[in-house]
């Protein structure tokens, strides 16, 4: 423990801003992991039930709906009809709400990707023109000029660390984004279908 802290500061003050690279992507990885849970809680299940009812029985599913995504397409879609809106309209401004909450914060880790290497080279430059200072002072010491050296990568060591680790987040939560979002494909195409069908029954019947 105590080689690794030792480790830590020899890498410089750039350590700490990839320090909070790090602590960032975790932050980021759990808010997203919860999120991503509760959006897709009970979705599919939610969504075979609305394709197989029609008329009264689709409305009333808006009342027992959860809050996954399929449920908030389906509320913004029966609260348009209910209130003789432009169901279209409110079912694709509910998909693009519910798309931009999705996508919150992923730009960040794909930052934090390009960014954790850049930061942990500029460390290492920082580590480098201090080991050369060294050199020009005591040119008779190889040992301190190497063991700067060796001092300096840590930084590059540690930013390739946290770039990978921000990677393999970003590609984790990009891949259930996408599943989500197919399944908010399918929701909103069988609302608009339910409630189109709807209306045309009700224009019939009157």
């Amino acid at each position: 423990m105590l080689n690794v802290i030792e480790a830590f500061q020899r890498g410089g003050p750039v350590m700490y801003l990839l320090l909070l690279c790090s602590l960032s992507v975790a932050a980021i990885a759990i808010d997203r992991f919860l999120f991503y849970r509760r959006a897709q809680a009970g979705s599919k299940e939610l969504l075979e039930r609305m394709a197989a009812v029609r008329g009264n029985e689709f409305l009333a599913l808006s009342s027992e709906a959860n809050d996954s995504v399929t449920a908030f397409l389906l509320k913004a879609g029966v609260k348009a009809a209910q209130g003789s809106g432009d169901v279209i309209l409110a079912v694709e401004s509910a998909y693009s709400e519910a798309a931009m909450e999705l996508r919150a914060r992923l730009n960040y880790l794909s930052m934090i990707v390009t960014m954790a290497p850049l930061l942990g080279l500029l460390g290492t430059i920082f580590g480098m023109i201090e080991s050369f200072n060294v050199f020009s002072l005591s040119a008779e010491e190889p040992l301190a000029i190497t063991g700067g050296i060796g001092e300096a990568l840590t930084a590059t060591a540690f930013g390739l660390c946290v770039a990978i680790f921000a990677l393999v987040v970003h590609t984790v939560f990009a891949q259930r984004l996408d599943h989500i979002l197919a399944i908010m494909d399918r929701a909103s195409a069988v609302t608009l279908s339910a409630l189109r069908a709807g209306n045309g029954d009700d224009r019939h019947a009157a």
